[in-house]
């Protein structure tokens, strides 16, 4: 169903596997410092390739399932950037949500651009959905850049909405809607 997508010469963007839980691993370990002020506390175990492996294993089964796809951005056989698109509501309300980071090394390059359109693409094609919904900290611009860039509105702001290394914050709201037929 998702097949590579080529980001850039050297970077392609494409559904995670189980045997990638390893290289997974590596980018959280690689990008532990850079990550932890965007991301919630995480326990040890999470930088470990077993903990990853059954993470995977998981978000294949509800890939499968059409209720969401990971997807690694890899430069060779390295993982470079990571995006969700998870708790698909079918239904009346066709809506995902997106969630996503950047390798230290890579950020402010327009990769995260690239592939955040390139995965619209595909929760409206692949997916078939009618809206993603995003979420970022108040003071992460260059976040907010990547969702405006894809087309992403913003459409308001959530008190207290995720813990966020170790406290409750506020985060800006996005949407982009998918589908303007009516019949879909």
């Amino acid at each position: 169903m998702f097949g590579v997508r080529r980001i850039s010469d050297s970077v392609t963007l494409r559904p995670l596997t189980v045997s990638d839980a390893g290289a997974v691993a590596e980018a959280y370990v690689r990008n532990r410092d850079h990550l932890a002020p965007w991301e919630p506390i995480r326990p040890e175990e999470y930088y470990g390739e077993a903990w990853q492996a059954t993470d995977l294993a998981r978000r294949v089964a509800e890939a499968d399932a059409g209720l969401g796809v990971s997807f690694g951005m890899f430069d060779g056989d390295a993982v470079i950037g990571r995006f969700n698109v998870a708790g698909v509501s079918r239904g009346p309300f066709q809506s995902a949500g997106l969630g996503y980071w950047m390798d230290k090394d890579y950020a402010g390059r327009g990769l995260a651009s690239a592939a955040v359109q390139a995965i619209v693409g595909a929760a409206r094609g692949e997916l078939r959905l009618h809206r993603l919904e995003a979420s970022t900290l108040l003071h992460n611009i260059g976040s907010q850049r990547v969702l405006e860039k894809a087309g992403f509105e913003r459409i308001g702001m959530a008190p207290k909405y995720l813990r966020i290394a170790g406290e409750w914050q506020d985060h800006a709201l996005f949407q982009i809607i998918l589908h303007h037929d009516a019949s879909r």
